[in-house]
């Protein structure tokens, strides 16, 4: 199968052919959240009308046409822009993560930092705010939005600077907080984040490319959106994870300004602004290929939760425990039966940094409390091919994972503690490797429960 590079060595072990049916129902997933895909079926140029959803504009009374965008799925809604409005386009900027090699014609590819900015981060959002600084009322502007644009794409707020924003946004993630929280900070020491971006681009019209991924029900990418936080929820965040002191001085002093200067708040309404959003592929839909996939394979299958949350590895027993029952109780349901899940799970790093990420820990996670369980599979992945820090997409764990683990000499529990599953689940060859997928619809997930043996 061509979207998982080491596809034989995943199903080459362990339980065969319920890891080879959960890897069918994971592709499926990943083609319709393709955002190269959605973007395709959104704008439509039909002679010298541009079609843009149930949106209606004519070539030859809209001004100049511009793309912006960061995200790591923000590359493949570009890539058709690109080739569909051609030189109809002014000018244009992405900026995307560094494993993503290609160029396009009519707009430039910035390659940035991420899950920390780097310099090629704040180049690239100067160079947007001096986009919008040209554009003027008639023009039509082209955002291409999603997960992974808090990091690609900054423009800190005056006094702060790119090493104080770095430093911060590394104590948070270190924290293990929930991406709003970690949003709700980001978004408060931004020019460009909570709705910034559509700000910029005033007076033209704005159509925002997005995908709905966010935990609290609202699409996650926040340049695009009204942002409903405030700079007390920001000042929160930091003190809750007992990191208020550790931050830098600039940051504190301009969160503490905020709370008192209502002036700086981040924008909270899109009123007066003509932009419109449109979702090119989203978890639930991502999900719904899953369980489509599954009854043609002959399986129940169900969409268990899109907005699952927690500490990985704990999340990865919670699955376990419910694959239990199914199996030993039928309940809730008989198997053979899948279950998609969806959602963003998290990782509280603490004083330990081997190779690893949340999708890692939670198959681990769940392989200790499945040990023994024929007929039972478990993959999850980062939709966007890359698994925190890692170069991997994510793992794969079935009840024979453990055996195979003391086989080797790998102690899973040692493991989970230094935070290094990477390193095991190489060594097992349930590392699952995809590349760059063109979506980014958080963590997806597919348990395959079969029939004990």
């Amino acid at each position: 199968m061509e979207r998982f590079k080491n596809y034989h060595e995943l199903v080459g072990h362990g339980d065969g052919q319920t890891r080879e049916h959960a890897l069918l129902c994971l592709s499926s997933a990943l083609s319709a959240a393709d955002t190269y895909e959605g973007a395709k079926r959104i704008v439509r140029k039909r002679g010298k009308l541009l079609k843009v959803g149930d949106k209606t504009f004519d070539l030859n009374r809209i001004g100049d046409i511009y793309v912006v965008g960061a995200g790591k799925g923000s590359y493949p809604m570009a890539k058709y822009l690109d080739e569909h409005l051609g030189s109809r386009i002014r000018e244009g900027l992405v900026l995307v993560k560094e494993d993503v090699e290609e160029k396009l014609d009519h707009i430039t590819v910035i390659r940035a930092g991420h899950p920390v900015p780097n310099e090629a981060s704040l180049m690239g959002g100067q160079r947007i705010e001096s986009i919008g600084s040209k554009v003027r009322t008639g023009d039509l502007v082209f955002a291409c939005i999603t997960g992974g644009c808090s990091a690609l794409m900054v423009l800190p707020v005056n006094g702060i600077s790119l090493d104080d924003k770095i430093r911060t946004n590394r104590l948070l993630l270190k924290t293990g907080a929930p991406i709003n929280e970690l949003n709700a900070v980001r978004k408060h020491l931004s020019r460009i984040k909570g709705g910034g971006l559509i700000e910029l681009m005033q007076p033209a019209t704005v159509i925002t490319l997005t995908q709905d991924t966010a935990p609290e029900g609202l699409p996650w990418p926040d340049p695009a959106l009204p942002d409903p936080s405030t700079f007390s929820d920001a000042v929160s965040v930091l003190k809750n994870y007992d990191i208020w002191n550790e931050v830098p001085q600039s940051v504190r002093n301009h969160l503490l300004e905020g709370m008192s200067d209502h002036r700086l708040e981040t924008l909270k309404s899109f009123e007066g602004f003509e932009t419109y959003m449109f979702d090119t592929g989203n978890q639930r839909s991502a999900c719904l290929a899953a369980v489509d996939t599954a009854k043609t394979l002959g399986y129940k299958a169900v969409v268990l939760s899109t907005k699952i949350e927690g500490e990985s590895k704990e999340v990865g027993a919670v699955l376990a425990g419910i694959a239990k029952e199914i199996q030993i109780y039928g309940r809730p349901f008989r198997p053979p039966c899948m279950l998609a899940s969806a959602g963003e799970t998290t990782v509280a790093i603490g004083g330990h940094t081997g190779e690893g990420g949340p999708n890692q820990e939670l198959v681990l996670g769940f392989a200790r409390s499945i040990s023994g369980y024929d007929g039972i599979t478990l993959v999850s992945i980062d939709s966007e091919g890359s698994d925190g820090p890692t170069e991997i997409a994510g793992g794969m764990a079935d009840g024979k994972t453990v055996h195979r683990a003391k086989e080797l000499d790998i102690d899973l529990f040692d493991v989970l503690k230094r935070h290094d599953s990477t390193t095991a689940l190489k060594a097992l060859g349930d590392a699952v490797v995809t590349g760059p997928t063109g979506t980014n619809v958080v963590n997806l997930r597919v348990l395959i429960i079969d029939k004990g043996r």
